[in-house]
């Protein structure tokens, strides 16, 4: 059984199965030359078809001889694109273009159609078969003249078909289009304007197809138009009379001149040819090439028997057009001979540093002429520092007049220019060549006569901060540059330390990583010397200036942050709109922008009653606080710099707001806190309560005992037969004659948010005079009088005076 026998049983087949069990059929559109695995459609879903049922019933797809462009993914049941499609490839000029397949299941047979229409995108632009149209026209060619050109071809279909066509320049020619019957456009030029060859005998036209699609594509082509000439010009001579001087004796075959005359025309309408119209001598004498119009000398002159002759030429085309001329030669009596200029002696190459007046060159002259004619003068040319002077007959030399500088000028050529007093005169010249060699006479000059560079802090060691550059005016090896690093000290730190410098580049690298906050800038001396002997050198300041980058963060100077402490300000309830709570203070060690701080409120208990000034920090108030308003208020107050990455810093602020410090008592004892640093809080408030009552104790231990004692002391004076002497201690007129203590002593109690963790202080007395009782027992009083709580800070939230 042959292959094509079985192939007519498959599709009979397939037939068969296609009139059986067609259960369904999808159609999907999809733009063309979309990429490998593009998503087409989701054949399962759009066929209500279980991804399981496609992978049990080996799904497959088939398109019978045609190429298969469309892939079944059976895991996702997706149809995805499997090659390129190029829709001008398959359809061509049709449309719609569409692929058709079947997708065919097994047990139970299931048979579905799939149509995939592939629709155009504009990815041809119009292109001519040709690279150009080439057109011979006459200048003769009437107005109307139609030229038929080549259509353009655009393979993409629709509005992505060629549109239109553009012809530019439109001086002679305007673009006339034709409809065909098959749809198609037929382009004609037709000829506007009469063609002059004499004025334009070549055109260029571009004719442009534009489609229509989006983007917009076109195609050129190049008419070159050619144009062809008809005889309606004569020659004409570039001038009627020519003048030209010969010398006698000139040889044979002299050119006196060339005369020149033009025809518009082409071809043999412009071809010209010359002639000598003279019956006389002159005809025996010159020769005119009728081509080129180039007179020349067949003859002998002689100045004694003939000073002029007047040469008529006549010039004609092809067409029987003629113009006439006439040629005037002067013959002129001449100085036969010109000096010969011989070089005895010169030297090719001389130092920068030769003595001004050295002989460089001698040369000598020769003129075989007598008389005026054979007397010459030499000179040199302009502008160069050198001279020329006679030293004996016909021999001249010379010298340097001023110094030299070889990088002014290294090389000077001297032309040696040397003259006959014959009428006219004759002369002759020759250049010498004199090569100046360099002396090591210039030092390096810095471009600048200082550097200044900038470099951002936090740089990579080894960074390429800038280049100094120096030049040397001098040449070859004294004009060789190196660079060196100066020594000196930055902060008492050798500045080899921060930068270092290429001796062959002058590039200036950074050795450490430089920071803004410790230097902003320093400057060193950079030395260049060239490789001359001895080496000259010169210096230049280099200033080195950090730039700022925003690495800190704000710092928050006030409130303090003291890990668990609690910072309280109160804010009385009768407190108007823009009533200053606090200020929250920050400073940033950067500089510039990096510096501005922000200030911005983050969180808040009652964010409508807070408001935080955004340069100044101020926490204000934004309304009237009211009797609803909670007592324990939170804020938390964003820092932020205007730095690019932007930095912060965070702080957290508690606000009473209440009328009396009782109410602020047992209303922020609720305060969370942190269960450790209370605990930590509540026994060193215990301990210094305990230490300060010991104290407390033994003060009134030691004033009873001394009381006791002197009372003691008094009864046994009394008793005893001494004289009695009155004693008054330190002050004891301060204390108005009633005790020995002073009569008010100030009690701060100190108390937080929870009574049991308070501490009491002892505060100054009300008087500053203070009786001193024993010497022995001054320190215990001032310990107690000095005695600070732990949580004694100007912040506290609560202070509480007794009297």
């Amino acid at each position: 059984m042959s292959v094509r026998t079985m192939r007519r049983q498959v599709l009979l087949f397939i037939s068969f199965l296609c009139l059986s069990s067609v259960t369904g059929q999808v159609s999907y559109s999809i733009p063309e030359e979309m990429p490998k695995g593009s998503f087409v459609g989701d054949i399962a879903q759009d066929l209500g078809l279980d991804v399981k049922r496609l992978k049990t019933g080996k799904a497959r797809i088939y398109t019978g001889e045609n190429a298969e462009y469309i892939d079944l993914n059976k895991d996702r049941g997706v149809l995805l694109v499997k090659e390129r499609i190029d829709r001008e490839a398959i359809c061509a000029q049709t449309a719609p273009c569409a692929l058709h397949f079947q997708v065919i299941l097994e047990n139970p047979m299931e048979f579905y159609s799939v149509t995939v229409e592939v629709t155009d995108v504009n990815d041809n632009a119009p292109i001519f078969k040709r690279g150009e149209m080439k057109f011979r026209i006459s200048e003769s060619a009437v107005k109307g003249t139609v030229f038929v050109l080549e259509p353009a071809i655009d393979l993409d279909v629709d509005v992505n078909s060629l549109q239109s066509y553009v012809l530019k320049p439109t001086d002679n020619f305007l673009l006339k289009l034709q409809n065909q019957a098959d749809g198609s456009k037929m382009v004609e030029m037709v000829l506007q304007k009469p063609l002059d060859r004499e004025t334009q005998d070549h055109l260029s036209l571009v004719l442009t197809a534009v489609d229509g699609g989006e983007p917009q594509l076109s195609g050129v082509v190049q008419i070159n138009i050619n144009v062809l000439d008809s005889n309606d010009n004569a020659p004409v001579f570039s001038q009627k009379i020519y003048k030209s001087t010969l010398r006698e004796n000139s040889p044979a075959g002299t050119a006196v001149i060339t005369v020149s005359a033009s025809d518009l025309d082409e071809g043999s309408n412009g071809k010209i040819s010359y002639a000598i119209l003279n019956s006389d001598d002159a005809s025996e004498m010159f020769h005119i090439n009728g081509e080129t119009g180039e007179v020349k000398l067949i003859g002998n002159t002689d100045f004694e028997k003939k000073r002029q002759y007047q040469i008529h030429i006549q010039a004609s085309d092809d067409g029987g057009l003629t113009d006439s001329s006439k040629v005037i030669v002067e013959i002129l009596d001449t100085n036969d001979n010109i000096p010969a200029i011989n070089v005895m002696s010169k030297s090719s190459i001389v130092t920068e540093d030769i003595q001004p007046g050295t002989v460089v060159t001698i040369v000598n002259i020769q003129d075989p002429d007598s008389g005026e004619n054979g007397k010459v003068l030499c000179d040199i040319n302009k502008n160069i520092p050198f001279s020329v002077s006679s030293t004996s007959n016909n021999f001249f030399s010379i010298l340097t007049e001023s110094g030299l500088d070889r990088e002014k000028a290294s090389e000077y050529n001297i032309t040696v220019t040397c003259s006959d007093e014959g009428v006219p005169s004759l002369s002759s010249s020759v250049t010498l060549t004199l090569q100046i060699s360099d002396v090591n006479d210039n030092a390096p000059v810095f471009e600048r006569s200082s550097y200044e560079a900038y470099i951002v802090e936090n740089n990579t060691p080894g960074l390429s901060i800038f280049t100094v550059k120096a030049r040397d005016a001098d040449w070859n090896q004294n004009a060789r540059v190196s660079y060196l690093l100066e020594d000196s000290s930055v902060n008492g730190v050798p500045v080899s330390s921060y930068v270092s410098v290429s001796a062959d580049s002058g590039v200036i690298h950074a050795v450490r990583s430089f920071d803004y906050e410790q230097i902003k800038d320093f400057q060193f001396h950079v030395k260049a010397q060239d490789g001359g002997s001895p080496p000259l050198s010169s210096n230049v300041t280099v200033k080195i200036v950090i730039q700022d980058q925003n690495d800190n963060p704000p710092q928050v100077l006030y409130p303090v942050q003291t890990g668990g402490s609690l910072v309280a300000e109160m804010v009385p309830r009768s407190a108007d709109v823009g009533y200053l709570v606090t200020k929250v203070v920050a400073v940033d060690v950067d500089s510039g922008q990096n510096a501005w701080l922000s200030y911005k409120l983050q969180k808040t208990t009652d964010r409508a009653l807070f408001e935080v000034g955004l340069q100044n920090g101020e926490i204000r108030t934004i309304r009237q606080v009211t009797d609803k308003d909670a007592v324990k208020q939170r804020l938390t107050v964003i820092v932020e710099d205007n730095g690019q990455p932007s930095r912060s810093a965070t702080v957290i602020l508690n606000v009473a707001v209440a009328d009396s410090f009782p109410e602020v008592l047992s209303e922020f004892t609720d305060f969370p806190h942190d269960k450790e640093y209370n605990d930590n809080l509540t026994f060193y408030l215990v301990l210094a309560l305990a230490v300060v009552s010991f104290l407390f104790i033994t003060c009134l231990v030691v004033i009873i005992s001394v009381k006791i004692y002197r009372w003691r002391q008094s009864r046994i004076l009394y008793h005893s037969n001494l004289p009695v002497i009155p004693y008054y201690p330190p002050r004891y007129s301060d204390t108005l004659g009633t005790g020995t203590l002073q009569h008010v002593y100030n009690y701060e109690v100190c108390r937080t948010t929870d009574s049991r963790k308070s501490d009491c202080k002892f505060g100054r007395a009300g008087s500053q005079n203070v009786l001193i009782m024993d010497p022995s027992s001054t320190g215990t009083m001032q310990r107690m009088q000095t005695e600070k709580s732990i949580l004694d800070e100007p912040d506290s939230p609560l202070e509480v005076r007794l009297m």
